[in-house]
């Protein structure tokens, strides 16, 4: 390919690579509005009527605040600020956990009964454990949360700590590394993709059982909340914008790990495209 001709492939290439990931949304998203305007039911509303709904209800605030109007600022950024906090606590307990589960047999064998049992128990069979422990409102919510977030982050971190290849541990020793320094050096950055792995099923957990937390008592704002809000008053519309807001939410906060997780782990895909 020439010089010249590099620049004219582009456009093309972008195109193919936007029809590649978009047509087959976009093709839905058409059949469903073709198919809600001619049965005219309304518990099924179109998508531009939802859109429209969207826009009214969170993105028609002034431009100094970037289009946000109340509702979106009252509501939306309360719940993800709420799952922000869950899954760092999440994140941070798992790993801990898990990084000295996997690296002691014995601690294995000791405790990976009880934390089978625990990640078993369904989360809303807790709540009168935490109506009784924390206070209503934000401090339950969170709880709520992280009490089922943090499994997938532990036992996928206990299971890539324990996996770690021992030539990388004698090594690690042979060169009289501290046992703190194989941990940071050698057997954490190995158990990074197992720790990922968590993450992503701990971000998906978290989304959901947000909304749970804030239908327990002592909510007065979330997007949980509102959805609540809009089924009492049999707002359809505003049901369905929510439904599809937890979407797109949930497709950005899973593109924004992955690619946290591409940067991070640059070496480890590199590594696995090499030859043999």
């Amino acid at each position: 390919m020439t010089a010249l001709s590099a620049p004219r492939a582009m456009p093309s290439r972008l195109l193919r690579a936007l029809l590649d990931r978009w047509l087959v949304l976009v093709v839905l998203v058409a059949a469903w509005e073709a198919a809600a305007r001619s049965a005219g039911d309304v518990y099924f509303p179109p998508p531009s009527t939802i859109a429209e709904r969207m826009r009214r209800l969170w993105f028609s605030g002034p431009a100094s605040h970037l289009f946000l109007t109340g509702e979106a600022t009252g509501n939306i950024l309360p719940s993800l600020g709420r799952m922000a906090v869950a899954l760092a606590i999440s994140a941070a307990a798992g790993v801990a956990l898990g990084m000295a589960l996997g690296r002691s047999p014995r601690a294995h064998a000791y405790l990976n009964p009880v934390f089978e049992f625990a990640r078993s128990i369904p989360p809303p069979t807790l709540v009168p454990l935490l109506m009784a422990l924390f206070t209503l409102g934000t401090p339950m919510q969170i709880a709520s949360i992280v009490l089922s977030a943090l499994w997938p982050v532990l036992i996928n971190t206990a299971d890539g700590a324990r996996t770690v290849d021992e030539q990388q541990i004698q090594t690690a020793r042979v060169f009289r590394l501290t046992a703190a320094q194989r941990l940071r050096l050698v057997i954490f950055p190995a158990a990074l993709p197992k720790i990922f792995a968590g993450l992503r099923l701990s971000l998906s957990l978290s989304l959901i059982l947000m909304v749970f937390a804030e239908l327990l008592p002592g909510t007065d704002n979330g997007i949980g909340f509102e959805l609540t809000d809009a089924q009492s008053r049999s707002d359809l519309p505003t049901v369905w914008a929510v439904i599809v807001l937890l979407g797109i939410l949930g497709y950005l906060l899973n593109a924004a790990l992955t690619a946290l997780e591409r940067r991070v782990l640059a070496w480890h895909f590199a590594a696995r495209r090499l030859p043999g």
